[in-house]
């Protein structure tokens, strides 16, 4: 049964990475930029939801979150690529927003009181009040990660040119995927969790973060050849 389980998971956690990669190429496809920079609003929003449910896989705990957080990584460096490091900052920052707001509202919902028909603040209590301390480690995490692999990948991209462009990709997420992992567990768990749990945490972030970064390369070499349709729309305006 156990093996089932695990069997189930893994499915679901390999149907999960291929989904959130195939919305970030539909929301480039059909926004441009725009998309791109919308998505890492929406992502982080539902990482910080997600990452309260804990799962086996490969036989370890692991936090849900991982997989739509980590596509955040292939925005950045996308728009890294084809426009500039400003509008691969100007996601960073937007996600930074985005997070902030999610966080304020809700705690702001969370006051009021609800009526006896209710049924669904209990769940909304148990979801949110845990938001504010993975809020913290969520935006500090984020940040340090997201401007590191801004500035790596630049960094990388003036050594390399326009070759290897799976090589900048991966060296740069792989390295802000650590950063990101080891200051948000250690923020947002520390205390919650068991020594033990908290370590088998750590590191199946990290782990289940690398897979992420490794499997966005293909969609990242297939962002490239795409040709956003508003700005082909703009473009034809123009003319």
């Amino acid at each position: 049964m156990l093996d089932i389980l695990l069997s189930l998971n893994l499915f679901w956690w390999l149907v999960l990475i291929i989904t959130n990669f195939l919305f970030i190429i539909l929301a480039y496809k059909l926004f441009g930029k725009w998309g791109l920079i919308a998505w890492s609003g929406v992502a982080i929003i539902l990482a910080n939801i997600q990452v309260i449910e804990t799962v086996s896989l490969f036989g370890l705990v692991a936090t849900l979150g991982n997989i739509i957080y980590g596509t955040t990584f292939l925005v950045t460096d996308l728009l890294n690529e084809k426009y500039s490091a400003k509008d691969a900052h100007r996601a960073v920052w937007f996600g930074f927003f985005s997070m902030i707001a999610a966080t304020v509202i809700m705690q702001i919902c969370l006051k009021f009181i609800p009526h006896s028909s209710d049924f669904g603040y209990p769940a909304l209590e148990t979801v949110f009040s845990l938001m504010p301390r993975i809020a913290l480690g969520s935006l500090i995490a984020y940040l340090l990660s997201q401007n590191h692999d801004v500035w790596a990948f630049n960094f990388w991209k003036r050594k390399t040119g326009n070759k290897w462009l799976w090589f900048r990709n991966n060296a740069s997420t792989i390295t802000s995927q650590f950063i990101d992992s080891i200051v948000f567990c250690s923020i947002a768990f520390i205390g919650v969790f068991p020594w033990n749990i908290w370590f088998q945490i750590l590191i199946t972030t990290y782990f289940l973060k690398v897979i992420v970064a490794v499997c966005d390369t293909p969609f990242l070499y297939w962002g490239m050849k795409i040709h956003p349709l508003i700005e082909l729309k703009e473009s034809k305006n123009k003319v």
